[in-house]
């Protein structure tokens, strides 16, 4: 059931609604002034709008319910810079139309938050956040403006090229970045991957003030020098890296331009914007989808890699990453000197199982066996599925009698599981060097130990018969 209006978590719930509403507000409104600092062609109408990609990544992130956040903000932008109560009520309602088109098409056709997951995803983010949602804002807010009067229809298509490339960079420079950041925002870097970003960062900014900056010649296309950069930042790192990557170009370039510096400093200032974001449009998301290609190569390898060296059934290591595991344990011991034990453990009576419940029955045993071993050991230790229905369990840095004592605790949690039929295990143990200087020593030597195991109850009984026999 659903809280009452009055109860406290409805009242959180509200509170948390107006919060964000208050911060998209905040966030848009700062946002918006910030781009029409640069709006040349018209009071209304700049070339750089961030706002489309905050307002798009705040529908993605959080949903339909900030929209009043997205229509106050752009309403307190455009009344406060020109025009009327009554044309800043309809840009504001073109920007917000635009938002919501935009996160609606790339929900239903572009997965959502998660389109930057996979190649064709943010293919169709491109196209339908970028050219397609955009032209919604600009033909309402530039109509607007021309039948109000406040701009004249010989102006409309300047004014509207204008509003539709600044939102579109908007959409596909800044939106990437938040939506990519949100998704993951820790960073577990080792220092040398940590020094490799901060090289790129400094070079590519170096090369920003080449390119864009008072060392730029103008007629020449120095602009393709960052290029390299930005394939850097796809192929060597994430997709949320390349966003910003291309953010932090974006700017250097903006600032350069609008200073008379670089390639696209030519005819007027808002030409010159023009020529940048629709050259910074392209780069921006080339540079993404190359980065989002090369992780989704990378997970496809990493995906082939872990079935190469899993047990399909258990989802334990397999045969061959056992033998591997242990060949580096033994090349470990020659240069610590510590030990390490093994436990071979057998599944008693699988074939009993198999008979009587069927063979499913019996895979299901099986993965829980895996299930108990996978999360009952150590992270440093490796369990494994030897052949049939036996198991391996690597347990580094231990002694036989450490070894002894992670065997009654794993028996311990089978004689706890409850499902149905019962399962049992028997084990073996045996510690490096002492059972054996090779791999195949050890595994054999365990091997007889878990024999040696299985024999004794047999031995007993049979030992108990005898005397039973005699008595009568």
């Amino acid at each position: 059931m659903g809280n009452a209006p009055g109860s406290p978590a409805g009242l959180n719930h509200r509170q948390s609604d107006l919060i964000a509403i208050a911060l998209m507000t905040a966030a848009y409104f700062a946002a918006g002034k910030l781009g029409l600092s640069m709006a040349f062609v018209h009071p209304s109408s700049t070339a750089v709008w961030p706002p489309s990609g905050i307002a798009l990544a705040a529908f993605l992130l959080l949903g339909y319910r900030v929209w009043p956040g997205v229509a106050l903000g752009a309403f307190l932008v455009h009344v406060t810079t020109a025009g009327s109560i009554g044309t800043s009520l309809a840009i504001a309602a073109g920007n917000t139309l635009e938002a919501v088109a935009g996160a609606y098409l790339i929900l239903r056709f572009a997965n959502g938050a998660r389109c930057f997951d996979r190649v064709q995803d943010t293919v169709k983010f491109a196209v339908l956040g970028g050219p397609v949602s955009t032209a919604i804002s600009s033909t309402i807010g530039t109509t607007a403006l021309a039948v109000s009067g406040f701009a004249t229809w010989v102006d409309y298509k300047p004014i509207w090229l204008t509003w539709w490339l600044g939102d579109q960079a908007g959409v596909l420079i800044v939106a990437p970045l938040l939506l990519l950041w949100r998704a993951d925002f820790r960073v577990r870097w080792s220092w040398i991957r940590l020094s490799e970003f901060a090289t790129l960062l400094l070079s590519l900014a170096i090369t920003g003030q080449i390119v864009f900056g008072p060392l730029s010649r103008r007629g020449y296309p120095l602009e393709y020098l960052s290029i390299p950069f930005l394939v850097w930042a796809a192929l060597r790192f994430r997709p949320r890296e390349a966003a910003t990557v291309s953010l932090l170009l974006s700017g250097i370039a903006v600032r350069g331009t609008l200073r008379g510096f670089g390639p696209f400093s030519v005819g007027t200032k808002n030409d010159s914007l023009l020529l940048l974001q629709a050259f910074m449009s392209i780069v921006a998301i080339m540079t993404l989808t190359l980065a989002v290609l090369t992780a989704e190569r990378l997970r496809a390898d990493e995906q082939i890699l872990n079935l190469a060296v899993t047990d399909p059934l258990t989802g334990l290591a397999n045969y061959r990453k056992l033998v591997d595991v242990l060949d580096l344990e033994i090349k470990r011991f020659g240069r610590t000197g510590r030990p390490f034990s093994i436990l071979l453990i057998d599944m008693d009576g699988l074939k009993a199982i198999n008979d009587g419940f069927g063979h499913l029955v019996g895979s299901q045993a099986l993965c829980r066996l895996g299930r108990i071993l996978r999360v009952h050991c150590r992270d440093i230790d490796t369990a494994g599925r030897y052949g049939g229905d036996e198991f391996v369990l690597i347990i580094p840095e231990t002694s036989r009698k450490q070894a002894q004592q992670v065997a009654e605790r794993i028996q311990q949690r089978v004689l706890e599981d409850d499902e149905r039929p019962a399962i049992s295990v028997s084990f073996g143990t045996a510690v490096y060097p002492r059972d054996g200087e090779t791999r195949d020593e050890l595994l054999e030597a365990a091997d007889r130990a878990l024999y040696r195991m299985k024999r004794q109850p047999l031995e007993e009984g049979h030992s108990a018969n005898q005397t039973g026999g005699s008595k009568t």
